[in-house]
C-alpha cells in the first residue's frame, strides 16, 4: 500500500459522458481513519465516490485499493474486494423487513456463521435495528432508514466504507446520532470516507479532510486544522 494508504485516487479526471466533472482530483485514506470531503454543490464530491466504486470510469488517473489497481473495475468486483458504498438518499428496500434489508447486504457472503456474526455487530452498533428487525423498512423514519442503509453496507465487514451525504435530509436529532455512530464505527475499527454538506460537523470528526471546488482539490489537511482555517471558514463554513 502506497505510503500506508488503504485507498489512493491519483489525478482523477472524468465525469459523465464527454463532460468532465473532476479535474486531476487526488484523495487518500489510511486504515482506521475518518476522511471527510466537503465543498459546495457541484464540486464533484459524489462524482468522486461514484468513480472510486466503479459506477463511473475515469478518463485519466488511477485508483488503488488495498494494494490493487481497481481503476474502472465493476462495482460488484470492487465490493468483493472490501470496499462498501452507501449512496445518498437512504436507499432501502421498502417492502422488505429490516432483517431482510441487512441480509441483502451479505449476498456475497456464503457462510451462515459469518452472516450471523455480521448481524450481531450491526445490532450492537444500531440496537434499534434489532428491535425493529421484523418491521418493513419503508415504514421507518428517515434516520432509521439511514441506519439500515449503513448497517447493510457493514454486512460484508468491509475494509473501507464510503458514505455519500449520510446526514442529508435528516431531522436534527438523527443528524447528531449519525455523526455519533460514525465516530463509534471508527472506534470499532472501521475505516470511513464521507462526502458531507454538513461541513463543520464532518471536519470535526475527521482525522483528515479535503475541500473540493469546481472538481479540483482546493484545501486538504487534518480535520481540526481545516476547521480553524480562516479561508475554509469564510468560504465553506459560513464563518
Amino acid at each position: 500500500m502506497k505510503d500506508g494508504a488503504l485507498l489512493t485516487a491519483e489525478k482523477i479526471t472524468g465525469g459523465y459522458g464527454k463532460i468532465d466533472i473532476l479535474h486531476d482530483v487526488s484523495l487518500s485514506v489510511r486504515p482506521g481513519e475518518i476522511v471527510s470531503i466537503i465543498g459546495p454543490n457541484g464540486a464533484g464530491k459524489s462524482t468522486a465516490f461514484k468513480t472510486i466504486v466503479g459506477l463511473l470510469r475515469p478518463r485519466t488517473g488511477t485508483i488503488n485499493f488495498n494494494g490493487e489497481d481497481i481503476t474502472g473495475l465493476r462495482p460488484d468486483l470492487v465490493l468483493r474486494r472490501g470496499l462498501a458504498y452507501v449512496p445518498q438518499g437512504r436507499i432501502v428496500f421498502p417492502q422488505m423487513t429490516v432483517l431482510e434489508n441487512l441480509e441483502m447486504g451479505a449476498y456475497i457472503v456464503t457462510e451462515t456463521a459469518r452472516v450471523t456474526a455480521a448481524l450481531e455487530r450491526v445490532y450492537a452498533l444500531f440496537p434499534v435495528l434489532a428491535e425493529r428487525r421484523k418491521q418493513k423498512a419503508g415504514t421507518m423514519s428517515g434516520g432509521e432508514q439511514q441506519m439500515v442503509a449503513i448497517g447493510r453496507a457493514l454486512m460484508t465487514v468491509p475494509k473501507l466504507i464510503l458514505l455519500d451525504e449520510p446526514s442529508l435530509g435528516l431531522a436534527p436529532k438523527f443528524v447528531t446520532l449519525i455523526f455519533e455512530k460514525l465516530v463509534e464505527m471508527k472506534r470499532a475499527g472501521y475505516t470511513l470516507m464521507l462526502v458531507e454538506q454538513n461541513a463543520a460537523r464532518a471536519l470535526a470528526i475527521a482525522d483528515r479532510g479535503y475541500v473540493l471546488e469546481l472538481g479540483r482539490n482546493r484545501f486538504e489537511g487534518p480535520g481540526q486544522r481545516l476547521l480553524a482555517d480562516p479561508d475554509v471558514k469564510r468560504l465553506y463554513l459560513g464563518g
